[in-house]
């Protein structure tokens, strides 16, 4: 899987400097270029090279479902500080956790934790539960359910 990230790195790199062009989108054309190329000779390779054209487009798809996330909670947040009424209903949720290892769970805690309005306040002693501060827990089961089928399956579908 590492040949195939440098293979790639190195392939947009190239069409960047054949165009002569080097600004972010050429760069991001390059990328993507360089990913539909490598997938197409590669055919049936090993499995790392499967998982490799698997996982690159999750990591895309988790990268902009998170700044969907971090823009919603900006403009939750903005607005509670600038209107003059309390809508704010604020709570610690426990969180069941699917994630395993300490990795799992430190990425999504420190996701939570980036989110305006979220904070990761404490992971159980038999790391099975996450317990998290939010400023608006109208109902604790939508907002076990939004992190779980958001933050967590996403994020384990890319480690695991």
């Amino acid at each position: 899987m590492k040949t195939k990230f440098l293979s790639n790195i190195l392939l947009m790199l190239i069409w960047v400097f054949l165009t002569g062009e080097y600004n972010f989108n050429n760069f991001l054309f390059g990328l993507g270029l360089s990913f539909i190329i490598l997938w197409i000779i590669s055919g049936n390779d090993d499995k790392s090279s499967k998982k490799y054209f698997k996982i690159v487009p999750k990591i895309i798809t988790f990268v902009l479902f998170f700044f969907w996330e971090l823009i919603k909670a900006n403009i939750q947040v903005a607005y509670e500080v600038i209107t003059p009424n309390l809508n704010m209903k604020p709570g610690i949720v426990a969180l069941p956790l699917d994630a395993k290892t300490d990795l799992e769970i430190t990425l999504l805690a420190n996701l939570i934790t980036l989110t305006p309005g979220t904070l990761a306040l404490d992971v159980s002693t038999d790391r099975s539960v996450l317990y998290v501060h939010a400023m608006y827990v109208i109902d604790k089961k939508d907002f076990i359910e939004d992190i779980k089928q958001g933050f967590e399956k996403r994020l384990l579908e890319i480690l695991r």
